[in-house]
């Protein structure tokens, strides 16, 4: 069914049509992300579909009872609601059906007569079948799936909402935004301001949605996962691509190929026709020469293909160091509770390893304690030889924001480095013209962090330490940021959320993991490779225990004894399903509260502190008991 059409939608703020015809359907189903460059109109052409604007000129048709939902950037809440109230908002009109269903519950039981009774059990019934087919029998556990899936805590639910920070209610609003359900829903960046245990809930969740979905995102893993076909906004206009992400990237280097090709061949057909008709024009081959022109007048012209070009980003050739660059033994540090106990790692020459981890674990932390600009509690952290770092901080400190971008990318160790050699450094990041005379404060995040990348390679260091450098791009600076990394010959150590830079840059990845930490060889799909197998292995011993424990004594798998006792059940009757379902909901909560408990603000509070370890420990417990459930749920079920 088509749920969107949108045809020669033109919309325009100044000289340069921000969209220019842009035209494309959505079926029911759909799941499509919109890329394009930062700029490219993407939010502009959301407010249109959702009818916060109005297009200068074009259509956008969608089916009168079709429910749209967006993602707010902001809004006003109640101060005095609670998160609960806020999140119980998005199903509002299922509230309000159960309570119209209790009412005609009890004018049925209260009425006697036989006309009206039939009048309030037909209506009785239609409310029931609509409550059944929205699945509103179980509100409750919806909200507390969607709410903790997102990283609240239960002892949160009854908060105010004007306590939570703009991020949390960012999430508030996601929350709400999905337990509306509506028919299409449309996401702005719906993964800012969530931890990567948050954000997989969230791809789980909106891949398995029956809605129809058009996606804005800057993180192309996520992108992989929930969409399955791409339109590109470039120059006020869409291109279709089908597949995700990285179908989409292909295709579209598939397509410019094929097309650069088709342009050049046309342009060598008519710069030989041309030539031709030059010299016969009025000779003998004249008659030829005219029905050349002709056709040449008659020709399709092909379009040089329209590349997205990102910046040409490099780092200069590193002087050699040692065989190791980095040694920490025993390393620990915390605030009130440990962040990271007893850590231990030798980063090599040439390596490029990632840290990964839930917010507030203490990644960023690890890495000023790697720097010395944090004092450790416990261990040592020593530099290898010819080390010399450049640090990347994700609050871009490095840059002066009251000084020029030439000014500001000038590095303290070559002061000599000209206003020209500065130009020709920072055009390679991607900041050209005018906005190199530009106040750094006065620039976009996406210009900033472009400023501070320039710096680091003007810094001329032999290792890299960047704290999230992929915050604030464009998918297409990101591409140049890998590749400059996987080419510079130095060594890196990074902090990211970002899977896919992860997966395409680091060699190895330390893991904070609910308490311990965990280091494994390879990019990020290894280490998922790794995680899936070990689970797997896991699963077939707790199978080969389960069978051993089912054995009679002297039974044997090739010498089964005369008869078997089938297992008393433990718990109660549920689906398998469920359960599963169960313990990943909790295992969601178990890693925010492992989250908190790594968090310095969490011990402001005392109360608060106790109540996080409880819970933590409570659902430990529960956990343990609800695989123990899951086992006797797979044999016996």
């Amino acid at each position: 069914m088509l749920q969107l059409l949108v045809s020669q939608v033109v919309r325009q703020f100044d000289a340069d049509p921000v969209l220019n015809g842009v035209s494309f359907e959505v079926r029911a189903g759909d799941k499509v992300g919109l890329v394009g460059p930062n700029g490219a109109g993407k939010t502009t052409l959301f407010r249109i579909l959702a009818g916060f604007d109005e297009a200068d000129s074009g259509t956008v048709q969608k089916p009168g009872d079709l429910r749209v939902g967006i993602l707010e950037q902001t809004t006003a809440f109640d101060p005095a609601s609670t998160l609960l109230n806020e999140a119980r908002a998005g199903l509002a009109p299922l509230y309000a059906l159960q309570r119209e269903a209790e009412e005609v519950a009890h004018r049925i039981a209260a009425t006697t007569e036989p006309a009206l009774h039939d009048k309030l059990q037909k209506r009785y019934d239609e409310l029931q079948l609509h409550l059944s087919r929205q699945q509103a029998y179980n509100l409750e556990h919806r909200v507390d799936e969607v709410l903790q899936g997102l990283g609240f805590a239960q002892d949160e639910y009854h908060r105010p909402i004007s306590t939570f920070s703009g991020g949390q209610q960012n999430r508030v609003l996601l929350a709400r935004l999905l337990l509306a359900d509506p028919d299409l829903l449309l996401l702005d960046e719906p993964t800012n301001h969530l931890d990567v245990g948050a954000t997989e809930w969230l791809e789980r969740y909106l891949a398995d949605s029956t809605a129809s979905l058009v996606l804005i995102s800057h993180d192309r893993w996520f992108l992989d996962r929930v969409t399955t076909r791409t339109l590109e906004l470039y120059r006020g206009k869409v291109t279709d691509y089908p597949g995700n992400f990285s179908k989409y990237w292909q295709l579209k280097a598939e397509r410019a190929e094929v097309q650069q090709k088709a342009f050049e061949k046309q342009q060598e057909y008519i710069e030989k026709t041309e030539e031709f008709i030059r010299k016969n024009f009025y000779g003998q081959k004249s008659a030829q020469a005219h029905d050349r022109e002709k056709k040449l007048e008659r020709i399709e012209k092909i379009d040089r293909p329209q590349a997205i070009v990102g910046p040409s980003m490099s780092f200069p050739a590193a002087k050699r160091t040692g065989d190791w660059v980095l040694d920490v033994t025993h390393l620990s540090k915390g605030f009130d509770q440990p962040l990271f106990e007893d850590l231990n790692l030798r980063l090599l020459r040439g390596h490029r390893l990632g840290i990964l981890g839930p917010n507030g674990c203490g990644k960023s932390t690890l890495l000023k304690t790697l720097l010395a600009e944090l004092p450790p509690d416990e261990g040592q952290v020593r530099l290898g030889t010819n080390v010399e770092i450049a640090y990347f901080d994700q609050q871009l400190a490095s840059v002066d924001p009251e000084l020029s971008v030439i000014e500001a990318v000038r590095p303290a160790n070559n002061p000599l480095m000209t206003p020209g050699q500065i130009r020709d450094l920072v055009a390679k990041f991607g900041l050209k013209g005018d906005v190199v005379q530009q106040q750094v404060e006065s620039l976009s995040g996406g210009e900033r962090s472009k400023a501070a990348l320039a710096r680091l390679a003007a810094v001329q260091a032999n290792v890299l330490v960047l704290d999230e450098p992929t915050n604030h791009l464009d998918l297409w600076a990101l591409a140049s940021l890998e590749e400059a990394l996987r080419e510079f010959d130095g060594t890196v150590l990074f902090v990211s959320h970002d899977r896919y830079f992860l997966d395409r840059v680091a060699t190895e990845i330390l893991v904070f993991e609910p308490g311990r930490w965990r280091l494994y060889d390879g990019n990020y799909t290894q280490y998922v490779d790794s995680m899936r197998r070990a689970a797997e292995e896991l699963k077939a011993a707790t199978a080969r225990e389960t069978a051993k424990g089912k054995e009679k004594p002297g039974e044997s798998k090739g010498n089964p004894g005369p008869e078997r006792v089938k297992r008393k059940r433990k718990f109660p009757y549920r689906k398998v399903v469920d359960l599963e379902a169960d313990i990943a909901t909790l295992e969601a909560r178990i890693a925010t509260l492992q989250e908190l408990l790594g968090n310095p603000d969490t011990y402001r509070d005392g109360q608060k502190a106790r109540d996080v370890k409880d819970e933590f420990e409570a659902g430990q417990q529960r956990l343990a008991e609800l695989y123990e459930h899951w086992e006797e749920a797979s044999e016996l079920n």
